[in-house]
C-alpha cells in the first residue's frame, strides 16, 4: 500500500528477522546476524543512522541495509541507548 502511495523503497523492520524491502525491483527480507538480545531501547535509531550512513555513501539499497542490521544487532547486545550504538570499525568485524 505504501509503495501504491508512491513511497518507492519500502523498508520494515521485522527485529531478529531483519528487514523486508519493497521496490519496483526487490521483495525480500534482508536477514540479519543471530544473537543475544539483552536491550532493544535503541535498536531503531541504530538501524536508521546506519542505513542513512550507507546510503548517504551510495551504497545499493540491499547493502544499505545488510549494513543497517548489523548495527542493529550489535547495539541489541549492550545495555543502554547511546552506549549501545557500535562504532564503524566493530561492523567490520561482523560478518553477515
Amino acid at each position: 500500500m505504501l509503495h501504491q502511495k508512491g513511497v518507492e523503497n519500502v523498508v520494515i523492520t521485522l527485529g531478529k528477522e531483519g528487514a523486508f524491502v519493497y521496490s519496483d525491483s526487490v521483495s525480500r527480507v534482508v536477514p540479519t546476524i543471530p544473537v543475544t538480545a539483552v536491550d532493544t531501547t535503541a535498536a531503531g535509531d541504530v538501524f536508521n543512522g546506519a542505513l542513512a550512513v550507507a546510503l548517504s555513501e551510495s551504497r545499493s539499497l540491499e547493502d544499505a541495509l545488510a549494513f543497517a542490521n548489523r548495527a542493529a544487532a550489535l547495539s541489541v547486545t549492550r545495555m543502554g541507548a547511546q552506549a549501545s550504538a557500535p562504532y564503524r570499525k566493530e561492523l567490520r568485524e561482523i560478518h553477515s
